[in-house]
């Protein structure tokens, strides 16, 4: 059997893993050979790596799901549930990566890419980029994560009226409402993302984990349980090699380096 054309690619670039989707002739569409490919670049990330870097190739970062191939499918519901259960484990190891992820964005961002990108920790976004559901047409409800981003970002009456109506959401509202946390020229979005990965994988990328984790939480707890939470974490950085270093460096009025931290 003839191995599938390689959806993803996945190179180090020094201690950055940059992961390309790179079907951009079709735009990235979201299928189970997309889903498998993406997983295990996700998988086979160096332990050197300090930061993941996500990008794609060509015009669009993400058009969805690839709705022709469902459409062919014996069993539609059946397809549909495989694809969203693959495409779920890829957002879980983007939202549990035990590194920081980065994503740069541009062009057309729609389904189940919007739950992808919600599922990064920092996503940098070109000022050309809209992102559009794309469910409502197909009778569809949403998945991969996406009412969850839109949700946390957003509000729900904000999230909603995006879907119901399959509005389409501008990069400069996307980023005044937090979904993306910088926007920049279409022309130095590769430049300033990748820049943006070097410093995050330069720093104490075991405190930013616990960071990420304390802001995710945040929404769903009482200050009390958070509160315990950052003394909990708190310590643990505090017995970590990393806030030894930092610490050492400052004492010293030096630059830390993290990376030397076992």
């Amino acid at each position: 059997m003839t191995a599938p054309a390689a959806r993803v690619d996945a190179t180090p670039d020094g201690d950055v893993w940059r992961i390309d989707l790179a079907a951009a002739d079709t735009g990235n569409p979201v299928d189970r050979v997309m889903a498998a490919q993406l997983a295990e670049a996700l998988a086979r990330r160096p332990g050197s790596a300090r930061t993941v870097l996500l990008l794609s190739t060509g015009r669009d970062f993400c058009v969805g799901t690839d709705v022709a191939a469902l459409a062919g499918s014996a069993d539609l519901p059946a397809a549909l549930r495989e694809l969203s259960t693959a495409w779920h484990e890829v957002v879980r190891a983007v939202l549990y990566c035990p590194v920081p992820v980065v994503a740069g964005v541009r062009g057309q961002v729609a389904g189940a890419g919007i739950g992808l990108l919600g599922a990064c920790d920092l996503v940098v976004c070109g000022r050309s980029t809209k992102l559009r559901p794309g469910y409502g047409p197909l009778g569809l409800s949403p998945d991969g994560g996406t009412s969850w981003a839109l949700t946390r970002a957003l509000g729900a009456p904000r999230a909603l009226e995006l879907l119901l109506t399959d509005g389409v959401l501008h990069a400069a509202d996307a980023h005044t409402s937090g979904l993306v946390a910088r926007l920049v020229d279409d022309e130095t979005l590769v430049e300033e993302v990748t820049a943006l990965a070097r410093s995050i994988a330069a720093g104490p990328v075991r405190a930013m984990v616990r960071t990420r984790g304390l802001v995710r939480r945040a929404a769903i707890r009482t200050l009390d349980e958070q509160l315990e939470d950052e003394a909990r974490l708190a310590t643990e950085s505090a017995a970590d090699p990393e806030s030894r270093e930092g610490v050492a460096a400052f004492l010293a009025g030096r630059r830390p380096d993290f990376r030397g931290s076992p």
